[in-house]
């Protein structure tokens, strides 16, 4: 989520409204941990789909403090997650507001430009439809964006994989740069498809 939305908030911007986002985040049973939990049975899961954390997921506050931080102002989430009948893997779909004195604004270029130097960010060409299995087992985060009806409100697709750029792989990315390391030492790996 704050990937999907750091080119937005940065720097104080001004380009959306940034007490009405909403997030809808779909995640693979391994999100809640390694446990014996009836939720993450195969037989619970299985054929299944389901929200929530609706009232308040245990992330949300880190979350919505990541973001303020980002942009320097209080920023405001509506934060939905989803357990999806996968192992791993995380999509969300992000919805933002955008301001009208910035209805102009290429939200693609200013995507491709803010992670144009980044290893492990792909933004997608738009209209783009990122898929969870096109991460598994990567560091990758993939990005795409939409716009319908070149209207007033932008949609971001983001998707990774939980267990990798969602924890130990994110670990080692900062470990690297704490310790003087390229930041892509250890991480060059190729996603698992499928």
């Amino acid at each position: 989520m704050q990937l999907g939305l750091l080119p937005l908030l940065e720097g104080g911007k001004s380009l959306i409204d940034t007490q009405t986002l909403i997030a809808d985040c779909k995640s693979g049973v391994s999100g809640a941990g390694r446990k014996a939990a009836v939720g993450g049975l195969l037989a619970e899961a299985g054929d299944n789909f389901k929200a929530y954390g609706v009232a308040g997921h245990r992330h949300l506050p880190e979350i919505e403090q990541g973001l303020s931080t980002i942009h320097g102002a209080p920023v405001k989430l509506t934060f939905v997650p989803h357990l999806t009948p996968m192992i791993r893997g995380i999509h969300s779909t992000i919805y933002a507001r955008i301001k009208p004195d910035a209805l102009e604004t290429d939200f693609q270029s200013l995507f491709e430009q803010r992670f144009a130097g980044e290893p492990f960010v792909d933004v997608l060409p738009t209209g783009s439809h990122p898929e969870t299995r096109s991460v598994r087992g990567s560091n990758t985060a993939r990005i795409a964006l939409h716009r319908p009806g070149n209207g007033d409100l932008l949609i971001i697709l983001v998707v990774e994989d939980n267990l990798v750029k969602g924890a130990s792989g994110q670990a080692v990315q900062v470990m690297n740069l704490m310790f003087g390391q390229p930041e892509n030492a250890g991480l060059d790996i190729v996603p698992l498809l499928p």
